[in-house]
Order: C-alpha cells, then structure tokens, then sequence
C-alpha cells in the first residue's frame, strides 16, 4: 500500500464542506485554528486514544486506522462497535446533530474501508454529535455509498488542478477556520470588478 496516493478520509469531509478548503488544506498545507478546532480537538481528546474495551455484550475499538484499496482512501475512525458479530463505525463531532453530509461521507467512507477489510457489510454507523449529545444513525443507503464514492472519484480528481472558487454559502465561511486565508469576500468582490 502507497499511502501517498491515499485520501484522507478526514479530507473527504473538507471536500464535501468546501472544495476550495479541501484544495487549501490537502494541496497547500494550509491549516488554522479557531474556536470550533480548539473546542473539537479538547472535545476529541479522549477519543484519540487507541484502545478496546468491553461493554456488556458490545466490544469497542477506538482509533481504528482503516483503508480501501480500491477508492484509494484511508484514514482512523473514531471507535467501531462490535456486537453480535456487527460493526458499527462511530465518529464523534463537536457540532449540533444536523444533516452534515460532509460528516455522513466521512462515516460511509469509513464503513467503506472496514466492508473491503473484513468482508462484511455493514448497514449503518453513528455519529455522537457533543453539542446535544446524542447520536445520529446514518443508514448507508445505495445512494449514500454512490454520493460517497462520487465524492471521493471528484476530491481526487481535483488534486493537482485549479484552485476552486469561494462558495456561496456565509454560515460556512463564517465558520471556517480558514477563513482569514481564503478570503472569500475579498475574492467575489475583486472577481465583481474585473
């Protein structure tokens, strides 16, 4: 396995939320902190921790490094729970309990990789939303694995390539730790006058 020609699955999520992040973040480097990382990355903090534990009947891996060799994607996935014999990929996120598709890619993507690991299938994950907490159920429909898999040809496509334009949307940008790199309202407002 070459990882360098592997696809994050965290870039996934990037690429789903902005593409011109994800072209900031995986082709430059570029990185920031604002609130939302800082209180992400105290909130993941206990997640991070690889491990296994026993909870009843249920058995819980943290920190699982998965990878599909046919999407060409890899990355480490909060916890899969194991009982009865069924995985359920689990991630964990700051925000509120919402329709994040770019936080349902990153799930199926993961779900993705585990399937081609150990050759079951795995119909659902979860995602612990800390803002209300409670946990989503992300059912891994045709069209989510589809949605998923299109996401990934189209990330990968974009490397190497032009810089994608700011997005339209100002709650996203106002919420971006790169914000202050990308410049979205400076990069309409030159682009309006020219």
């Amino acid at each position: 396995m070459n990882e360098q020609y592997y696809l994050p699955l965290a870039y996934l999520n990037a690429w789903e939320y902005c593409p011109r992040r994800f072209f900031l973040e995986y082709e430059l480097g570029e990185n920031a902190d604002n609130e939302h990382i800082i209180m992400g990355r105290h909130l993941h903090r206990h997640v991070d921790d690889e491990g296994k534990n026993v909870e009843g009947d249920k058995v819980v891996y943290r920190h699982q490094w998965v990878w599909c060799d046919r999407l060409l994607v890899n990355g480490i996935i909060d916890a899969v729970e194991e009982n009865d014999h069924q995985l359920v990929p689990v991630e964990f996120k700051k925000g509120r309990m919402a329709n994040h598709k770019s936080d349902h890619f990153q799930l199926c993507g993961a779900a993705l990789c585990l399937e081609e690991r150990t050759g079951t299938n795995i119909p659902y994950g979860e995602i612990f939303y800390y803002a209300n907490r409670r946990r989503e159920r992300v059912e891994f429909t045709s069209a989510l694995r589809q949605a998923t898999e299109q996401a990934i040809l189209a990330a990968r496509s974009a490397i190497g390539g032009k810089m994608p334009p700011p997005i339209d949307h100002p709650q996203k940008c106002r919420d971006c730790s790169l914000q202050k790199i990308c410049l979205p309202k400076e990069i309409k407002k030159l682009r309006l006058e020219v």
